[in-house]
């Protein structure tokens, strides 16, 4: 039902993507209401396609940002058990699912977006900033944009403490489930990554990956399904 779910304003899109129950927690909705997609896509926002953004990397569909957060949500909402969330965005990109993500981790809680190569960690910027909730966000410290290469994650030395995430999403295709994220995943914690899978029979190539770690820190793998993104790899040469 996906590719039905697109519309003429932010709050059609989102009630499409409800509707068709690729959003199903009202938090999520609440979220996506209030980041209008319009700041980070560069042409027909409210299509719910993938889109281009530049230097080799693209805007997600509206319905992939979807399913990760519903995926990621109880690692990603406030609670007894972890009062500030700390979530890694790898290849954030538009800073779409960043901003996104940041609406849902509360006051205390922490969004890091990760892009490899300093332009994308930008444009990130400059599209929160185009509204006074993306501005607040970033001059408050919630959401920091990062460069760095996210296959090795990211180790925030500005934050004393805890050095692990509770939700780690990865926007492109790793080649593997790299040693350094389940490293840097939280006890416990959640991981959305798309995974490279030649022998796949009905020849996607990628396949979406939930990779949970628990309280003993032994971690366990779910191939949810077939997806296509750009690859999680070095950054492109001039």
């Amino acid at each position: 039902m996906a590719w039905r779910s697109s519309g003429t304003s932010n709050s059609e899109l989102v009630e499409n993507l409800w509707r068709n129950e690729m959003i199903t927690h009202p938090e999520v909705k609440s979220a996506f209401l209030k980041v209008d997609r319009a700041h980070y896509a560069p042409r027909s926002p409210y299509e719910d396609c993938p889109q281009p953004i530049g230097h080799h990397a693209t805007i997600s569909a509206p319905h992939m940002h979807a399913s990760a957060v519903e995926h990621l949500l109880q690692f990603i909402m406030p609670g007894e058990e972890r009062p500030a969330p700390r979530v890694l965005d790898i290849g954030s990109g538009s800073g779409y699912l960043t901003h996104v993500l940041a609406e849902l981790v509360g006051e205390r809680g922490r969004v890091v977006g990760v892009e490899h190569i300093e332009p994308l960690k930008e444009l990130g910027e400059r599209n929160m900033k185009k509204s006074r909730e993306g501005r607040e966000l970033i001059e408050g410290g919630r959401v920091r944009f990062r460069v760095g290469d996210g296959r090795k994650g990211w180790r925030d030395e500005e934050e004393q403490g805890r050095k692990s995430w509770d939700a780690i999403h990865v926007g492109a295709a790793a080649v593997k489930v790299h040693e350094e994220l389940l490293e840097q995943l939280a006890s416990p914690g959640r991981m959305f990554i798309p995974v490279d899978d030649e022998d796949d029979p009905q020849g996607w190539g990628q396949h979406i990956w939930c990779v949970d770690k628990d309280e003993k820190g032994e971690v366990k793998k779910r191939k949810l399904f077939g997806v296509r993104y750009v690859p999680l790899t070095d950054a492109p040469k001039a």
